[in-house]
């Protein structure tokens, strides 16, 4: 996956012109990342971004479609969609998976494609999101999705913990 979401599109598209050039030769899939994910992750707060930007515009999807369906078929998008990182519950974010609808509707009529769902899509931020959100989403050409767990407990590291003598 190659997360490029903080900066602009066209060096987002650019940089990952570059690598999948080299990624294809030996078969390689790529994930790439446009637009913003709400939330924090990575030391990366996007709390307050404005919300707007978290939408990714179906434009941006025929673009990405069409710099790097020239390399190769072996990509997906993680477009934007009101998504957040991290845990959260259901119903405090703006997701809004029927906009996929809209991707692949404009990559289907630009592209003249027979396949209703032209683009591999996938769902970042997906903690919390209820059932009816995922399905929605795989609808509309979600192939994978990330989320985030509850921070498990600290694993316990005393040798009274330690694996058993294997017996003979």
């Amino acid at each position: 996956m190659l997360d490029l979401s903080e900066e602009s599109k066209e060096e987002n598209i650019e940089t990952c012109v570059k690598y999948f050039t080299r990624m294809a030769k030996v078969d390689l899939w790529l994930e790439m990342e446009i637009g913003i994910t709400g939330g924090e992750e990575d030391g990366v707060n996007n709390e307050n971004v404005d919300n707007a930007s978290l939408y990714t515009q179906p434009e941006d999807i025929l673009d990405i479609h069409n710099a790097l369906h020239a390399i190769s078929p072996m990509f997906s998008i993680a477009a934007g969609f009101g998504n957040v990182h991290g845990v959260y519950k259901p119903g405090n974010v703006a997701l809004r998976p029927e906009l996929l609808a809209k991707h692949q509707a404009h990559c289907h009529e630009q592209l003249k494609s027979e396949n209703k769902l032209p683009i591999f899509l996938v769902f970042h931020g997906g903690s919390g999101s209820s059932k009816d959100e995922i399905t929605t989403a795989v609808q509309n050409g979600v192939v994978k999705m990330n989320g985030a767990l509850a921070s498990p407990s600290p694993r316990p590291t005393s040798p009274s913990r330690s694996a058993p003598s294997a017996r003979r």
